[in-house]
Formats: structure tokens, C-alpha cells, sequence
């Protein structure tokens, strides 16, 4: 009998600690889409028919360690010297970016939109929620710069996954004039904790992969905290958050507007979930980044018109 109970409770052993190295994984090395499934939700929720008559180029970037980015620029139709660089979301692409693209280009900027690390094109490797990612994005503002001499604003914009790597980049004083995070997280740790409530399931299971996550990935769920990055920060920031966004909370954009140390402002968009404030309210959501813009007296008069 006693031989009995113990084999059980070394399957179960096993079983446990197999289930704890893999939640990690879980976590971090969600399905990515491809280019053409992105576009496409792209093409299902807006018209991207200004796409195909934009002047691109293509090319790759050596991010942290030399790991290898996917970038292309869309160059303005109207000639212009101020460029900003997007930051799609977790599991999406550069086609994610898309959404933005309008926007910024009425607005007078050429802009760079990129696969995030593991994602798109770029070799399939874990996500570490800004930690690399922000390292990534300061050495695509370096390789902008010296590839685009005639700048003379540059900005940054990240949504979700993308607004935390936009954040995290602060830490390392990127050379950029301001930056738009929409719907980010301060930290990861509370967006699954959330998650996993929401899912009736235990919230210690993040503290698991916590655990796991640095054996098996060299970094922990708690590592991952945008928000720290804001503490010295004196690059102007504008956060934007869907009211209705049950995944990342209104509060992460809150805290993380509370802790910069620099000129920010903050907007909920009435009605948005997550990742959809530009779709669902586009007019007002233009209008915040470009007053935004004009307070920051960024080419105000091009702006204003």
C-alpha cells in the first residue's frame, strides 16, 4: 500500500513540476500571426487601401545582442522631416501598426512600423515584456537617427505589448522628442493575476511561473515592470486607454502617468476595449495626439492645419 501511495505522489510530483516549467512558456511564447493574418483582421476592421499606394522600404535592424529586426518605412506622400516609430501588440505584427499609419501621416510624419522581437518575420525566441524588447526599440531610435539624417522630430508610439516596450525604452534616454502608449501595462504580473481571476483560476500560478520562468528563461514575471522605467523620465509622454479594456486595466496607464517624471497627459476613450480605442473613437483619438502635439509646440502651425 505504502508502495502504491508513494508512486502516486511521484506521478503527481512530476506532473506538478512538469506543469510549473511549462507555464512559463505558456506565458511567454503565445501563437503569433503571420503578416497575411494580420493584415487581413486589419482589412476586416478599417480601409488599408492607403497601404498599397504608399512608397516602402524594406529593411532589418540589429537590436539587443544583434538580434535581428524586420522594419519597413512608409515614407509621407508630402515631404517631411519629422518620423515616428510604432510598436504593435503581443502575438501581432507590424501590419498591427497599421491602424495608426493615417493618422500620423495627416499629421505630417513618415513612419516606421517593425516586428517586435520573436514576432512577424524575426526568429521565433520568447517575449520578456519590455526587458528586451525596450533594449530592441533604443537601438531602432540609433539606427533611425543615423539612417535618416534630416530628422528633426522623432516620436515613438506603442499599443499594448508595444506601449510597455515603448516605455521600458525610457529607461536607456532613446533620443526622441515624445511618446504615445496606448492601453500599456505598468507591470505584467498584475495583467495575468487580473486574468487569471476573471478565469476563476488561482492567481498563485503567476507566482509558479515566476519561479519557473527565471530557471528555464533567465527572467522573472516580476522583472517585468515598465513603470520603473518612468521614474527618471523627462521624455514627454501621452497615454491613451480604452474605458472598457478588461485585459489591461484603465489603472496601468493611471499609475504609470502618476510615476513619469516628465510633461504627461492622459485620456480614457469612452466605449473602447482593448487595443481598439482608434478604431472606436478615431476623431477624438486624433485629436488628442494632435493637441498633444501642439502643446509640445511640434511643428504646432503644420499641425494646426
Amino acid at each position: 500500500m505504502l508502495i502504491v501511495i508513494a508512486a502516486i505522489l511521484g506521478v503527481l510530483l512530476v506532473f506538478f513540476v512538469a506543469f510549473a516549467f511549462w507555464l512559463p512558456s505558456f506565458i511567454m511564447t503565445g501563437n503569433r500571426q503571420t503578416l497575411k493574418e494580420a493584415f487581413d483582421w486589419q482589412t476586416d476592421h478599417y480601409d488599408t487601401s492607403f497601404y498599397q499606394d504608399l512608397e516602402k522600404t524594406d529593411y532589418t535592424v540589429k537590436g539587443f545582442e544583434d538580434y535581428e529586426l524586420h522594419v519597413q518605412f512608409l515614407k509621407n506622400p508630402n515631404p517631411t522631416t519629422k518620423y515616428i516609430i510604432l510598436s504593435h501588440g503581443y502575438t501581432d505584427n507590424r501590419m498591427g501598426s497599421l491602424k495608426y499609419v493615417p493618422m500620423y501621416l495627416d499629421l505630417g510624419f513618415n513612419c516606421i512600423i517593425y516586428d517586435l522581437r520573436g514576432h512577424g518575420e524575426n526568429e521565433s525566441t520568447f517575449t520578456t515584456y519590455g526587458v528586451r524588447e525596450g533594449k530592441d526599440l533604443k537601438c531602432l531610435v540609433d539606427d533611425t537617427r543615423e539612417r535618416y539624417p534630416d530628422i528633426t522630430v522623432l516620436g515613438l508610439h506603442g499599443e499594448s505589448l508595444g506601449a510597455a516596450t515603448t516605455i521600458t525604452s525610457l529607461k536607456y534616454m532613446p533620443e526622441v522628442d515624445f511618446v504615445v502608449a496606448d492601453c500599456g501595462f505598468s507591470d505584467i504580473e498584475n495583467v495575468l493575476k487580473e486574468g487569471y481571476r476573471n478565469a476563476h483560476l488561482p492567481t498563485g500560478l503567476v507566482d509558479i511561473a515566476n519561479v519557473t520562468g527565471k530557471i528555464r528563461y533567465h527572467y522573472a514575471i516580476k522583472e517585468m515592470r515598465p513603470i520603473d522605467s518612468l521614474d527618471e523620465n523627462e521624455i514627454p509622454v501621452l497615454f491613451l486607454h480604452g474605458e472598457n479594456d478588461t485585459f489591461i486595466l484603465p489603472k496601468n496607464s493611471e499609475d504609470m502617468a502618476a510615476r513619469t517624471k516628465g510633461y504627461k497627459e492622459i485620456y480614457i476613450i469612452p466605449g473602447a476595449g482593448h487595443a481598439q480605442s482608434v478604431l472606436t473613437e478615431p476623431e477624438l483619438y486624433k485629436e488628442y495626439v494632435r493637441q498633444y502635439l501642439v502643446t509640445l509646440e511640434i511643428d504646432e502651425q503644420e499641425i494646426r492645419n
